[in-house]
Parts: C-alpha cells; sequence; structure tokens
C-alpha cells in the first residue's frame, strides 16, 4: 500500500470516527485523524512482502586501446636562470616534434624547480624538471615518438595502458546488463523455492576497475642516440566489473 493511499484511507478513518462527535473541538479532531493514519500505516506494514537482500556481480574485458607516456627533461646546476633556458628549449623541442604526428595528444605535466642541499644543509645546487604527457590510440606511433624523444635527451617516466573512455563506456554497460540479469536470476530462484512472486525493493549499483596498467616505470636516465629504439608496445585487456546489491519482497 502506498504511502499517499495509506494517509489517505487514515484521514477517512479519522473522519468518519470523529463524525459522531463533531463540533468545535479542533485538537481532538486532529488527534483522531492522526491517530487514523497510524492505524492504516500499521495495516499498511502488517501487508508488506518478506524481504530478502541479495548480491550479483558481473565481469567484461575491456580492450586497452589507448596509451600514456610521460617524459620529461632534467637538469642540475648552479643558475636556476640557466637550468631554465635549457630545460624550456628541450622542452620546447619535444613539443614540436609530437605536435607533427596527429594521432597524439599532449599536454604539459608537472614542472619542480628544488634546491640540492650538501651534508651541512648548505644549497649546493638546483634541479629542475619538466614533464610532458603524450596519449594515443596508436601503439606503434607513440613507440616511434618515444625513441625519437630520447633521441633529443628526454627521458621516459612511465608507459600505461588502458581502455579508451568509449571502449571503457560498451564494457561497463554489457557488465552492468550481465550484472542485472545476475540479480535478477538470483531473485527468481529465492521466491521459486518458496512458491512467491517477487518484485525489487532496493537496488545500487557500483562499476570499477579498467584502471591504467603499468608498462614501464622508473627510467629516470636519458637515453644516448645511439641507445635509443622504439619501445615495444603490445595493448593487453583490463576487466571492468559492476557490483549490483539490493533488495526484493516477496509477495505476501
Amino acid at each position: 500500500m502506498g504511502i499517499v493511499w495509506t494517509i489517505v484511507v487514515g484521514f477517512v478513518i479519522g473522519v468518519v470516527a470523529k463524525f459522531p462527535h463533531s463540533g468545535k473541538n479542533t485538537l481532538g479532531f486532529i488527534a483522531t485523524v492522526g491517530f487514523g493514519s497510524f492505524l492504516a500505516a500499521l495495516a499498511s506494514a502488517a501487508q508488506a512482502g518478506a524481504l530478502v537482500d541479495l548480491s550479483a556481480e558481473a565481469s567484461r574485458p575491456a580492450t586497452n586501446d589507448m596509451v600514456r607516456a610521460r617524459v620529461f627533461s632534467e637538469a642540475s646546476g648552479s643558475n636556476p636562470a640557466d637550468l631554465a633556458r635549457q630545460v624550456n628549449g628541450t622542452v620546447a623541442e619535444a613539443l614540436k616534434a609530437i605536435r607533427e604526428r596527429k594521432e597524439v595528444t599532449v599536454k604539459t605535466g608537472n614542472q619542480s624547480t628544488y634546491p640540492i642541499y650538501t651534508q651541512a644543509r648548505k644549497i649546493d645546487g638546483w634541479r629542475m624538471r619538466s614533464e610532458l604527457l603524450i596519449e594515443s590510440k596508436d601503439f606503434g606511433v607513440v613507440s616511434e615518438l618515444l625513441g625519437r624523444l630520447q633521441q633529443m635527451r628526454l627521458a621516459v617516466g612511465d608507459i600505461v595502458q588502458m581502455p579508451s573512455p568509449e571502449t571503457r563506456r560498451q564494457a561497463e554497460d554489457e557488465a552492468m546488463r550481465d550484472a542485472i540479469d545476475a540479480f535478477r536470476n538470483r531473485a527468481a530462484v529465492v521466491a521459486g523455492q518458496l512458491g512467491k512472486g517477487w518484485k525489487i525493493k532496493q537496488m545500487n549499483i557500483n562499476q570499477g576497475g579498467g584502471g591504467p596498467v603499468p608498462i614501464m616505470r622508473g627510467a629516470r636516465a636519458p637515453l644516448l642516440a645511439a641507445e635509443a629504439a622504439p619501445a615495444p608496445l603490445e595493448a593487453g585487456e583490463s576487466t571492468i566489473t559492476t557490483h549490483v546489491t539490493g533488495q526484493i519482497e516477496l509477495d505476501d
């Protein structure tokens, strides 16, 4: 019984109960109507079926069709201004090379300048670092580009692969459909064993997984031109999981 219908029934009960004693006792009328609503609510609660908590989950694979690489230029010296010119010049040249590839997007990452101390806690020099973040769905282009950037004396900080937004969204939708179907199947099993009908009373849906998968971390030292070569990159898969929790109400 819906809450609105419960209130209506309670109001009618209260009016009927008060009608033979009608008069100017407004407070008595309100109390009688309220008591009638209370009785109707109790009747509604008594008619509700048993509640059962259930949960289900489902997973779908999502191709890691996007790669993200972090490259950086880093230098140390005694003059911060000279360091800034050196690092910024290297990054500017790298940006030109990256923007030649239309399959790749690039944005600036963290930039930092900090002092280097001696054991006596005196400033002995400065270190500056500037990062670029590269993203693309073309693994071959990124591999070739990383080799070229290393020849320009940039270092590769890390490389991660992940599903692109559209690929992730598709896998999430498929996993959600599967998880809801699994929840309904479990509800049908419970109700069937008890010989009752059922309806969904409450449902919560949570999704996770598919975060960035590291391919390489911590390559801090720049490679020389003779050593630089395209890094082989292979797309793998991530797992997208949907968790469904909820409550069903069995027919009385």
